[in-house]
């Protein structure tokens, strides 16, 4: 049993460590290499693909591929098209725009179908293994926040001929190896089942948009809705954060900071948070329930962008740490309660279908919108500053306006959204409620 909990783990520690390399620290390197006004596209693209990739891989892992093979098989061509992005910009004279992001694109693309597929191997085995995957999965996936947190803390220390590969195309080529890693990794997972087509099925259920219909229900259409709204914020702190903060150093008065030098180091506080809040949810779940929770979710995502706004890396520091301490609220409490709610409120024959189209509206749609809103936000108000004093101020601004929109959000959703669960209910999911919903930062 041990050793089984133990290759899971290393599975899910190697998952997330390829997406810990750049994902946030990605910015900064656009940003010094001419890109500043085009870092919302590359995490839009996230968002992008996420709106059809995971479905069209996890039909496939289901009725031909076995599911730990389709997983090695998104590893091996995610990590080449990322280690051909690293290259590219390694060989260049001069790295263009266009081909950096058609293979950063090509590898995200392999890449995110497999957050869903590493759950779908972890499950199998555990299972095969006769565990209970309520209880035993919970400390396998934190070993992928954790995964997460070294990769970003190796990237932000790590630097070749003084370069530190947080602001280089160093990072691309730590995750593409760590991908590959990953990729034969895999294969020694136990084998996953598939299953074979139900040829009389409508193409609705072979496609799994049944849960579409979910909008009929005006409960669940306005859940939905918010979801896609408070999605808008996701991707925004990993797209601009280490930027904002690294952007410090080019003002004398923060250039010795400590802060401003290892800003990933400071970001890695807010997966360390992702860890404690996991297991935080059960208690405030069973006492304010799913709406209480998501509220906490949506008010504590106005704290985290307002203390961004107010902090700096020297004497106001704190302010940027406890910033990352409550992005574990923002963050965990909104996925994970909001897939459990999901859950309950959906019939078993579309949950898996309602699961995805609850991860197309917050990591599809809401992602997507709210990356390239940021991106405009923040060209008008920072990149259009001649200077870097007028760019500080600019990006205090963003900030503001961002955590002017987290708030506005969660007011609606205080009026708008009736939370029908009963006391009891909701103390019986807040028992299930240690299990992630799949999608991490």
């Amino acid at each position: 049993m041990g050793l089984v909990k133990f290759k899971l783990s290393l599975l899910g520690f190697l998952e997330f460590a390829i997406w810990g390399a750049y994902l946030t620290s990605m910015g900064s390197f656009l940003a010094g290499s001419g890109f500043a006004e085009s870092i919302g596209w590359f995490y839009a693209m996230q968002g992008i693909v996420s709106l059809f990739m995971p479905s069209l891989v996890g039909i496939i892992a289901d009725r031909w591929i076995p599911a730990q093979k389709m997983l090695s098989l998104c590893h091996l061509l995610g990590g080449l098209f990322m280690g051909s992005a690293g290259i590219y910009c390694l060989m260049a004279h001069q790295i263009h725009l266009a081909p950096l992001l058609t293979l950063y694109s090509l590898s995200v693309a392999f890449f995110m179908p497999t957050i869903g597929l590493n759950n779908s191997v972890a499950f199998n085995a555990l299972n095969k293994a006769g565990l209970d995957t309520v209880k035993a999965f919970p400390p396998i996936r934190i070993w992928g926040t954790i995964g997460f947190i070294c990769a970003m803390l190796f990237v932000n220390f790590m630097s070749f001929e003084g370069v530190s590969f947080q602001n280089s195309y160093w990072q691309f080529i730590t995750s593409a190896v760590i991908s590959l890693l990953m990729a034969a990794y895999s294969l020694l997972m136990p084998d996953c089942p598939v299953s074979k087509a139900d040829n009389n099925a409508s193409m609705a259920d072979k496609l799994g948009l049944k849960a579409f219909a979910l909008f009929k229900q005006k409960k669940m259409a306005i859940f939905f809705l918010f979801s896609m709204l408070l999605g808008v914020s996701l991707q925004i702190t990993n797209g601009y954060a280490n930027t904002f903060i690294q952007s410090f150093s080019n003002i004398s008065e923060y250039a010795d900071a400590w802060a401003a030098r290892n800003a990933n180091a400071i970001i890695a506080i807010s997966q360390c948070s992702e860890t404690l809040c996991i297991l935080l949810i059960p208690f405030f779940l069973k006492r304010l329930g799913i709406k209480g929770v998501m509220l906490m979710s949506m008010f504590a995502w106005v704290l985290r962008f307002g203390l961004f706004g107010a902090g700096n890396p020297s004497d106001g520091v704190w302010m940027l740490v406890l910033s990352c301490i409550i992005y574990g609220i923002a963050f965990d409490f909104f996925n994970v309660s909001g897939g459990l709610y999901v859950d309950q409120e959906t019939s078993p024959s579309i949950r898996s279908s309602a699961q995805g189209l609850f991860m197309i509206m917050t990591n599809g749609f809401g992602a997507t919108i709210g990356t390239v809103s940021a991106m405009y936000v923040v060209n008008h108000f920072v990149y259009s500053q001649p200077t870097p004093e007028l760019q500080l101020a600019g990006w205090r601004t963003c900030w503001y306006i961002f955590a002017a929109y987290a708030l506005i959000v969660g007011l609606l959703f205080m009026f708008i959204f009736k939370d029908t669960r009963s006391k009891a209910t909701a103390s019986e999911i807040s028992e299930e409620a240690e299990m992630p919903s799949g999608y991490v930062s």
